[in-house]
């Protein structure tokens, strides 16, 4: 078979090119790459086996305009380097592959500005669903009601935002906290402080009545002194804990996440504090850092992964049609027992 004229280079070829190849019709080459019902399997392979030998690439702008569809979910996390975010990308770009769509990730690098850029850049794009976890300084929620306005797929997980009705993935963040609090109790400490993250997040907020209804259930008071209001990173756990008097250090330390209870643990070490005989500290993910760390960190385990994998499917559920209403799921979180407590 010869190359049809006018073809110079093997990406060049255009479906005009394949139509006169195999003398019949563009819409009917269209139609079978888009692997339309009305196109017989024959004619389908035909149309397969020439854009193979051409390696064939469709115009995806052209494509998207025609289809309204660019097979293309975009995605904003706070903080890329993060283990839980990386993970939970893992999981959205798998699923997302599986049903041959790309993703395009942004970071906000907990920028509410930055935020709003990412979404109307993803909106400009002709994305067709985003995927979000709000950064910690987002209260407004504009920028992805213009989703909404146009009927594409919202879907917030692990930090869900307030004043806005969406999808949604998280783990139980309350029952978490409240597990690891009450095994600190158990495990004899009284005084027990709380590394909250930013309160006016939801899931710090739910990680802070865990951490209350767990001492108060288990007789102890809760003592509002003994609760920080930090950050998610390292260096938010160093800074805190550099607050903590000699004189009056609790018996153990909750951190909101695994960066920050690190940050708890290197930071008593250097101040000669031993962890866990005088000061006990657990924290929340169960990041790889978790079992590297010495003493190794006792934490609740977040499913990151599985959370990505059910937040793309909740994606294809609403393009599919076959979740009307917002699909709000809660995945359960375990207690990893080590020898930080």
């Amino acid at each position: 078979m010869k190359r049809p004229s006018g073809t110079a280079t093997k990406t060049e070829i255009t479906i005009l090119d394949m139509a006169k190849e195999l003398q019949v019709s563009k819409s009917t080459i269209s139609r079978a790459l888009q692997d339309h019902h009305s196109i017989g399997a024959a004619m389908k392979q035909a149309v397969r086996d020439l854009a193979a030998k051409y390696n064939y690439q469709p115009n995806a702008i052209a494509s998207s305009l025609s289809n309204r569809s660019t097979k293309t979910i975009g995605v904003i996390i706070p903080i890329l380097y993060h283990y839980f975010f990386a993970a939970a990308i893992a999981g959205i770009e798998e699923t997302a592959y599986a049903h041959g769509y790309k993703v395009i990730i942004c970071q906000s690098g907990e920028s509410y500005e930055r935020e709003v850029i990412a979404a109307r850049t993803l909106f400009s794009a002709r994305v067709d669903g985003l995927i979000v976890s709000v950064s910690r300084k987002t209260s407004d929620m504009e920028h992805f009601k213009l989703f909404q306005d146009k009927n594409i797929p919202l879907i917030f997980f692990d930090r869900l935002p307030v004043g806005i009705e969406s999808d949604s993935i998280s783990v139980d963040d309350y029952q978490g906290a409240y597990k690891v609090v009450e095994h600190l109790v158990k495990r004899g400490y009284k005084k027990i402080a709380h590394f909250a993250g930013p309160l006016n997040i939801t899931l710090c907020q739910n990680r802070l009545r865990g951490y209350k209804d767990a001492l108060q259930d288990n007789g102890l008071p809760f003592d509002e002194s003994l609760v920080y209001e930090c950050g998610f990173e390292r260096r938010h756990g160093v800074q805190t804990a550099k607050q903590l008097q000699k004189s009056n250090l609790p018996d153990a330390i909750f951190a909101v996440c695994d960066a920050v209870a690190v940050g708890v643990i290197l930071t008593l070490k250097e101040r000669g504090i031993s962890v866990p005989k005088t000061v006990a500290v657990a924290g929340f993910n169960d990041d790889p850092i978790a079992t590297i760390v010495d003493p190794p960190l006792t934490t609740t385990v977040q499913p990151a992964f599985a959370m990505g994998e059910e937040a793309a499917k909740i994606f294809f559920k609403k393009v599919d049609g076959k979740a009307k209403k917002p699909v709000k799921k809660i995945l359960k979180t375990s207690l990893v027992v080590r020898k930080s407590t």
